[in-house]
């Protein structure tokens, strides 16, 4: 078989659905730990996360790899679904489709696309206002208990040691927070700040909580068929273990989407 052809069959579409599909469950697990941090941590620890997804390079690889995979994940799920109306046109006269396949094994498409729709829009209210509004607000970084360094000369020296005169200083440039390792004065992007500003202070805060819930909603339905599915696909197909696969993908389906769900409820309910 060419190469070509081997890469046009739904096999091969199949293959790549299931990667790219595991790819982006590990990605929401990742994810989550770090949104969670809007509920159990501090705006400044939650802002050092966001800084640090951002500028990590390592990071900034996987991030380019995750929208890849979304790209690849719901271009391919289209052609396959267009690829097997195609094999049969006409559908048969008598059907029960509930009797041989569940409401979400049936309606991938649709839920793919919702959850593509939901994707995009999420990226323009968060990701690029992180990434490209000059008027995004910072978190002044606060001394506290943290140490206040003087750069010389291209060395940190602790503030006390300059200003009591134990170091002459000839070039002082700028004063920096040991903890945050920024500029006295200057600031994280305040993602803490645009969140909790989007579901809780806007508006419509209520109707983006309320979206956020159903859209999570959609994605643990696009789970629970897409999460097995996967492992079939890739050949995991074993009775040893398909108890174990099918359990576990009902598992992660239900958690995952619903402690997500509870992020913006408790943000607009609950946060002071």
């Amino acid at each position: 078989m060419a190469k070509s052809a081997i890469l046009k069959s739904s096999l091969a579409k199949k293959y790549w659905m299931a990667l790219t599909g595991l790819f982006l469950c590990l990605f929401l697990v990742g994810h989550l730990a770090g949104n969670l941090q809007l509920i159990f941590s501090d705006a400044l620890h939650f802002n050092q996360y966001a800084l640090f997804m951002t500028t990590n390079p390592v990071v900034k690889l996987l991030s380019y790899l995750t929208y890849i995979s979304i790209l690849f994940h719901a271009v391919d799920g289209i052609l396959l679904t267009v690829q097997n109306r195609k094999a049969r046109p006409i559908r048969y006269a008598m059907e029960n489709p509930s009797a041989n396949s569940t409401w979400a094994s049936r309606n991938m498409a649709v839920l793919g696309t919702l959850i593509l729709v939901f994707i995009v829009t999420h990226m323009v209210n968060f990701w690029a206002v992180m990434h490209f509004d000059k008027n995004m607000p910072l978190q002044s970084v606060a001394n506290g208990d943290s140490q206040v360094y003087v750069m010389v000369d291209g060395s940190y020296i602790p503030q006390e040691f300059v200003t009591s005169g134990d170091v002459k200083i000839e070039h002082r440039t700028e004063f920096f927070d040991s903890k945050s390792g920024l500029k006295i004065g200057e600031g994280y992007k305040d993602l803490h700040k645009i969140t909790f500003e989007f579901f809780k202070d806007s508006e419509y805060g209520l109707i983006a909580t309320i979206l956020y819930v159903i859209a999570m909603f959609v994605l643990s339905f696009h789970l629970w068929h897409g999460f097995a599915s996967a492992f079939q696909s890739l050949g995991a197909n074993n009775p040893k273990y398909n108890g174990f696969i099918k359990g576990f993908g009902k598992a992660f389906s239900v958690i995952v989407p619903l402690l997500f769900a509870i992020i913006p409820v408790y943000i607009h309910f609950f946060a002071k």
